[in-house]
């Protein structure tokens, strides 16, 4: 075994820790606090990394870049160089851990979350929505910026721009909240990326992670990593009942049994902690 399957092997994500360890990592994404009251964002060394999770550049608190933000700002100004290290960033942590990252290390993710406690009737999302988030990383990530900087010569962060949530809703609002001089400015976009907020957030409340589902690019990276991930699923067919008990767990609407390496699956262990014959297990490369 390598060093760093050594090393990979020591992770453990106990499921009964997840919302200790979701709090932590948004803690430690956005210690900042200070900066909520001033409005102002921070800019020290440490925006040069990106968080794993979508923590927006301009929340107040946060000390990390947003990975989606970026890559569309250095596909934007064609700094090839820095794009390939944040692309980078991401595919290694994809591929260590996939979408552990939305159930983990997601600050959004743990809004949403959050937000699905609230009492009312609950619904699972038509399968073929779930497409909608790689139409977004396609088009709104990859190519919008990269087109408008050759057109322009001025990159276009257009999934921030027009569309983000946990943008509108860490960053935005703390900012207009905190400046007065920002408030008299606000325009038609601020007020659609409000509405759109408003929407997803309601949304939540009906369809756990509506947002994780339906419009994160993020998440769609990390899920087109899950099959190649170190973190994976592994089921027991030999002592599976297939009972259903999992699939009516999965906040993501999987049903591990017949697809353990699906793309929906964040691994939140939800499955595992459930399953009455113990027939499912979170792996580190077979290592369980």
């Amino acid at each position: 075994m390598s060093i760093f399957s050594k090393i990979v092997s020591k992770i453990k994500l106990p499921p009964v820790k997840r919302k200790l360890i979701q709090i932590a990592a948004f803690g430690f994404c956005n210690p900042q606090v200070q900066n909520f009251f001033s409005g102002k964002i921070y800019t020290g060394k440490w925006k040069t990394f990106c968080a794993p999770g979508l923590n927006c550049y301009s929340c107040p608190a946060a000390i990390f870049s947003c990975p989606i933000g970026a890559m569309q700002a250095v596909g934007g100004s064609l700094d090839f160089s820095f794009s390939f290290y944040v692309v980078g960033i991401v595919l290694a942590i994809g591929v260590l851990l996939g979408r552990t990252v939305c159930a983990f290390l997601c600050p959004f993710g743990l809004l949403q979350e959050i937000i699905h406690k609230i009492p009312s009737p609950k619904f699972k999302l038509p399968r073929f929505l779930c497409y909608a988030k790689y139409i977004a990383l396609l088009f709104f990530v990859l190519i919008l910026p990269t087109a408008s900087s050759q057109i322009t010569g001025i990159g276009d962060p257009t999934f921030c721009k027009y569309i983000c949530p946990a943008g509108t809703f860490e960053g935005g609002l703390p900012l207009v909240a905190a400046r007065q001089e920002l408030r008299g400015v606000l325009g038609g976009l601020f007020f659609l990326k409000l509405g759109i907020l408003i929407f997803t957030l309601a949304a939540c409340v009906f369809i756990n992670r509506f947002f994780c589902k339906t419009l994160c690019p993020l998440g769609a990276i990390y899920g087109i990593l899950n099959k190649a991930s170190f973190r994976r699923l592994k089921i027991n067919h030999a002592t599976c009942t297939r009972c259903g008990a999992c699939e009516s767990a999965c906040p993501m609407d999987v049903n591990p049994v017949t697809n353990a390496r699906a793309a929906e699956c964040i691994l939140c262990g939800k499955c595992a902690e459930i399953c009455p014959h113990g027939s499912i297990k979170i792996c580190l490369q077979n290592k369980c």
